[in-house]
């Protein structure tokens, strides 16, 4: 039987599309554990993806179109929360990426500027904001916990990942900063997972991709980290098991982050 590390507690999972999301897996391990959650993404993405099948599995989850970037809607999807929950919530996943210029095909060395402002409001204000949002409704619990997803491409340079890797340098610094005051505020916690490379709607639209995912798999002493696994991680974080995790970006990547030379790739190089 599963352990119920979230028994009784209640979350928003932002982000979830369809079965290749990360954010897809968390909202089914989650309720596997005990938790009652809403489901939301920006409405375009409601009508796109598969949400409302999602919704189905996790015992008719509620549904609420919200665009991340925009504190109107952030403040109105807390206070639905918190009026459906009848209460304060327990956790908050930020699995939210998009780069219009990976999308059009502008490299990283001649961007379109308004793409790049564009990833930087999606992929990472958007977390400032619902933080921001949270913290003055006063709408997550003491001891919650705040989770987005990251990529080793905010600390290293990945050729192909473009602006995102921008991006995900931002997201982590919004964690440290945002999550020192949040910790003092409230006792919140607010962390990143850098994650392998995963076959998602938004990873695989990066160039070179399949390359990346290969490569990955090759030099983890571990192997790539599946979508599945890093469910299993965010539960963890959500849950009171890690009450003093805050402000990391914390690797799950089957060593990758750590790993200088890979046995594999030499001999595939040097046979």
């Amino acid at each position: 039987m599963v352990p119920q590390l979230l028994q009784g507690k209640k979350g928003i999972i932002f982000g979830a599309l369809d079965e290749r999301s990360i954010a897809w897996q968390v909202a089914l391990k989650a309720v596997a554990h005990g938790a009652d959650i809403i489901l939301t993404n920006a409405p375009i993405a409601l009508r796109m993806g598969k949400i409302h099948e999602l919704a189905a599995l996790c015992n008719d989850a509620p549904v609420i179109g919200a665009d991340a970037t925009n504190i109107a809607d952030l403040d109105a999807l807390y206070q639905q929360a918190v009026d459906h929950f009848g209460g304060k919530i327990d956790f908050v996943l930020h699995s939210i990426g998009m780069s219009p210029n990976v999308r059009k095909g502008f490299p990283y060395e001649a961007t379109n500027y308004d793409n790049f402002l564009k990833t930087l409001d999606v992929s990472a204000l958007s977390f400032h904001k619902l933080l921001q949002s949270a913290l003055q409704q006063d709408a997550i619990n003491e001891w919650g916990s705040v989770v987005g997803l990251s990529y080793i491409a905010a600390q290293r340079a990945f050729p192909g990942y473009n602006d995102m890797a921008d991006a995900k340098s931002m997201l982590e610094s919004i964690a440290r900063s945002f999550g020192y005051i949040y910790g003092k505020q409230k006792k919140v916690r607010v962390n990143t997972i850098s994650q392998s490379p995963t076959v998602t709607t938004a990873g695989s639209g990066v160039t070179g991709f399949d390359k990346f995912f290969n490569y990955a798999a090759k030099t983890a002493p571990l192997g790539n980290a599946t979508a599945d696994a890093c469910a299993d991680y965010c539960i963890t974080l959500f849950s009171d098991l890690t009450r003093y995790v805050t402000m990391q970006n914390l690797f799950h990547d089957g060593g990758f982050s750590f790993t200088g030379v890979s046995t594999d790739i030499i001999d595939a190089l040097y046979p």
